[in-house]
């Protein structure tokens, strides 16, 4: 069992807590019994669980051992020192990243790519990461696992984004750190329409979208929506009704409404 505050194993963790130690290694650290017996079913690189020793957590310490995955007991406080939550709930787990890029968006098993009603995502620039973890979560409710951050969005394995997206990362293709002129090509090249949220665009609850599938929906920063960018590159512009002069809504509350509208549309509701 760790019991030092001062062990190397605990000062490589803690390192895991900030963008630059997660670059440098590779890694990143997912915590508490819901997101590690995810991590566990979606067969995620785990490279070792830290756990403190009680009931429950023991059934998935020992359903990781089963599997071959390295486990290690420690103490509370050293587990209070290596977990990024306040109240840690005595299991973490190192898990090794393993990026997407251009190529990956074709697999999976349910070939979701080829499906003529297949919805892409794009975040374009959001910079707070509860919000880029619920989004997440809600675009795998509204059954999207194909996902693109574009370069400038906040660090898809920062702490608080990968607690708001309750594991939907395991169910994703999540592509990062790409420049809205890749994303357009890729559009073009694979007969994506590029439509993006806009305060002038059509309403998407009046909007007539069941001919223009497959469709690449992208979703700006909360500070200052879409890029001009992909403004221009746009086929299509969407936008949500409102009243009593509010003039916008937070990009996850946004997304869901998008994305669930388009699947009513296409009579999946």
């Amino acid at each position: 069992m760790i019991t030092s505050l001062q062990n190397e194993q605990v000062k490589q963790v803690v390192t895991l807590h900030k963008n630059k130690g997660r670059a440098l290694n590779r890694e990143y650290l997912v915590e508490g019994k819901r997101f590690v017996r995810e991590a566990l079913l979606r067969k995620a690189k785990i490279r070792i669980i830290y756990f403190v020793n009680n009931k429950e957590v023991n059934s998935l310490v020992e359903q990781a051992s089963l599997l071959g995955i390295t486990v290690q007991e420690v103490s509370a406080p050293v587990m209070k020192k290596m977990a990024a939550t306040e109240e840690p709930q005595g299991i973490l787990a190192v898990i090794s990243m393993t990026p997407s890029d251009w190529p990956d968006l074709f697999g999976g098993p349910e070939k979701a790519f080829a499906k003529k009603n297949n919805i892409m995502l794009i975040l374009d620039n959001i910079q707070d990461p509860g919000n880029l973890g619920t989004i997440l979560r809600t675009a795998l409710a509204a059954d999207v696992r194909r996902i693109i951050l574009t370069k400038g969005t906040v660090d898809l394995y920062n702490p608080k984004a990968l607690r708001s997206s309750m594991g939907a990362i395991f169910s994703q293709t999540i592509l990062t750190n790409k420049e809205p002129a890749e994303v357009v090509n890729f559009c073009y090249r694979h007969n994506f329409t590029l439509a993006v949220s806009s305060m002038d665009g059509e309403s998407i609850f009046s909007a007539h979208t069941k001919e223009i599938y497959p469709l690449a929906l992208v979703i700006g920063s909360e500070a200052s929506g879409v890029s001009e960018f992909l403004i221009k590159k746009a086929g299509k512009k969407f936008s949500i009704p409102m009243f009593n002069q509010v003039d916008s809504l937070n990009a996850a509350m946004a997304t869901g409404i998008f994305l669930y509208e388009l699947r009513r549309q296409q009579g999946f509701l």
